[in-house]
């Protein structure tokens, strides 16, 4: 792909964005994208086949910048260091794209949304890389036997998604070193009662 196609797909996704983020994906046509985006409606067919396949990109790649900052961040640490690196990371993803992140929330807990599918295997990745995390947490740490990490890491992603929209919208006044303390208690407060 060239410099200059790169940059069409990049303004189309900037647009997909700023229109969901106030309104929703499933409102949106290819007419409004194109005029946010400041170019023709034939290129957002040129790039993309239909509206649905440039949400579907919009979201495969986002997840992909989470994922790799999540497992970037997770490399070479300790357990609980890398819990705490990971929580950071997704803090600083959500504060750099809260548009972004809420279409994920939004989105991702509708019941059978149209992105469903497309969902369901971007949560899967980004669980995953959580998942192997806290089962690194239980194997040099401990955490209580009636802990399911599969759950446990469904629900941690989850919090730090609320969370920190949360934080954005709500409380832009704490540190992000608070709010990943906030999030991190938890898994703090388990691993400690297994002790």
């Amino acid at each position: 792909m060239s410099a200059r196609g790169d940059a069409t797909k990049q303004k189309l996704f900037d647009a997909t964005l700023k229109l969901a983020t106030s309104r929703g994906l499933v409102g949106l046509t290819v007419d409004e994208i194109a005029a946010t985006a400041g170019v023709a409606k034939g290129t957002v067919y040129y790039n993309f086949a239909s509206k649905d396949a440039l949400v579907d990109a919009l979201l495969r790649y986002g997840v992909g910048q989470l994922a790799d900052r999540l497992r970037t961040a997770g490399g070479g640490r300790g357990a609980m260091a890398a819990l705490e690196s990971q929580v950071d990371s997704a803090l600083e993803f959500i504060a750099e794209y809260p548009g972004f992140s809420q279409i994920l929330v939004s989105e991702m807990w509708r019941t059978p949304g149209q992105w469903h599918e497309t969902l369901s295997l971007l949560r899967e990745e980004i669980i995953s890389i959580v998942k192997d995390t806290l089962q690194r947490i239980a194997d040099e740490c401990g955490l209580p036997d009636a802990i399911q990490i599969p759950t446990a890491a469904a629900g941690l992603f989850g919090t730090m998604l609320v969370v920190a929209l949360d934080w954005r919208v709500f409380q832009p006044q704490r540190s992000k070193a608070e709010v990943r303390d906030s999030v991190l208690l938890l898994v703090r407060g388990m691993a400690n009662t297994a002790r």
